[in-house]
């Protein structure tokens, strides 16, 4: 009876397993499925959030900077040993020593140091965030290249898949006109090497895209083994997609990107900088107030006050200014200002440089953008022209007014313009995506 259950236990369980497995094949991530999970599960994007985390720390610490400083010391000594008590009198004295402490510290100026590093501290924090922001950004963007290239190869599958089917039904045509008398036996030579071909250009197709799907699932670190993705039908594209100037993309970007906020930061914490190394030019001044008492007891004295009695008999309190005024700091003040000035200069210089090549960016996407338009529309006139004249070569060939080789370069001519519009199709989607993605728009619709 228990040998029957647990075999019945067993099949239950390799039951699930299979059907677990079975589902987690069947799994097709969406475009917003992808985008989510590479940014929440990227090296780089967890990096940048521990790094949110060390500044958070560094706030607190920067805090911590305007509180006193409160510290307590205890210590206790035992003398063994002759001691001369008068002269040319010794005693083996064996004596006990106890001293107790309370030290407060405060600052209560120091050029507005700890102002200032508090300062810096939450700008770090903030720059960081934008600089996440940034991060998250760039991954979106190559997610959703990646995604769109998977749906390229599938489209371009597809379609040598059909020039395939189309080529065994040619070879079936033309051993029926050579059966016939109509075509000589050469043209079934060609037409199975054509068949070959566009076997050979399947299986090019099928590599490409297993290569698309094995580069986003490494970008997302899922398991290759069972991954897809959930096919987009896309639309084609339109010229309403395309931006007429790009001049509000530039304004917005410069406005709102992550990348400028983060330079614009780094002057802010630069300026702060100096103003730090400025602080050691102030004076500066800080209060302290000590507690303290001590107890001494030994061998030689039996009428010592009880230990807590001497401790509250020699109790004392001890208040302090102090006052520090710098006169001579061997230069290292004015390095440190005009080290500081020079990093707020190269922060500025940062800036500019950040905005032009975001500007060249843009300029580049638009450009290319505007091109892959161009390049499209093109692409879908050049279709339109080599189908029709692929049916006309078919029925020229069908009345043996063509031989096997004319039809066949007029096929791959068709072919070609098939693939040049796929290409082109995706490459306009993805050049306007990049032009969204500076505008602030979702790229991910």
């Amino acid at each position: 009876m228990m040998r029957k259950t647990t075999k019945i236990i067993f099949t239950t369980v390799c039951a699930l397993g299979i059907s677990v497995a079975a589902l987690a094949q069947e799994k097709k991530w969406t475009l917003q499925e992808s985008v989510n999970h590479a940014l929440e599960n990227n090296i780089s994007v967890k990096q940048a959030s521990n790094t949110l985390l060390t500044n958070e720390q560094d706030i607190i610490a920067a805090k911590g900077r305007f509180l006193p400083t409160v510290s307590a010391n205890a210590s206790h000594s035992l003398s063994t040993g002759n001691i001369e008590l008068f002269q040319g009198q010794f005693a083996n004295r064996t004596s006990n020593s106890t001293s107790l402490g309370l030290n407060v510290n405060e600052t209560v100026f120091n050029g507005f140091r700890n102002t200032n590093l508090y300062k810096q501290s939450q700008l770090s924090l903030e720059a960081n965030q934008l600089e996440l922001d940034r991060i998250k950004d760039d991954i979106s963007l190559n997610v959703v290249n990646a995604y769109l290239n998977i749906l390229f190869n599938v489209e371009n599958l597809e379609t040598a898949k059909a020039q395939y089917e189309f080529s065994k039904k040619q070879l079936q045509r033309v051993n029926e006109l050579v059966d016939a008398g109509a075509q000589p036996r050469a043209d079934v030579y060609d037409a199975q090497a054509t068949l070959s071909r566009d076997l050979q250009s399947v299986t090019v197709a099928e590599n490409n895209y297993e290569l698309s799907l094995l580069t986003l699932s490494q970008l997302l670190q899922v398991p290759f083994n069972g991954f897809a993705v959930e096919e987009i039908d896309l639309d084609d594209p339109s010229a309403e997609l395309m931006y007429n100037d790009v001049t509000p993309v530039l304004n917005y970007a410069l406005a709102n990107r992550s990348e400028i906020k983060v330079a614009e930061k780094n002057i802010e914490i630069s300026e702060l900088g100096t103003e730090i190394s400025k602080a050691g030019f102030y004076p500066s001044v800080s209060l302290g107030y000590g507690f303290g008492s001590n107890v001494f007891y030994s061998n030689l004295d039996q009428n010592e006050d009880p230990f807590f009695q001497q401790l509250n008999d020699q109790k004392s309190h001890r208040f302090s200014l102090n006052v520090n005024i710098p006169i001579f700091s061997q230069f290292q003040n004015k390095t440190a200002v005009a080290k500081s000035r020079i990093q707020e200069e190269n922060a500025k210089l940062g800036l500019e440089q950040t905005k032009l090549n975001l500007e060249s960016n843009i300029q580049r996407a638009f450009t290319d953008a505007r091109s892959a338009l161009r390049a499209y529309e093109a692409a879908k006139v050049s279709l339109e022209s080599q189908e029709l004249a692929f049916n006309n070569a078919q029925e020229r060939y069908n009345i043996g007014a063509m031989n096997g080789f004319d039809l066949e370069q007029s096929r791959l001519r068709l072919v070609n313009a098939e693939s040049s519009l796929i290409n082109a199709k995706y490459d306009f989607i993805f050049k306007t995506k990049v032009l969204d993605f500076y505008l602030g728009k979702p790229i991910t619709e």
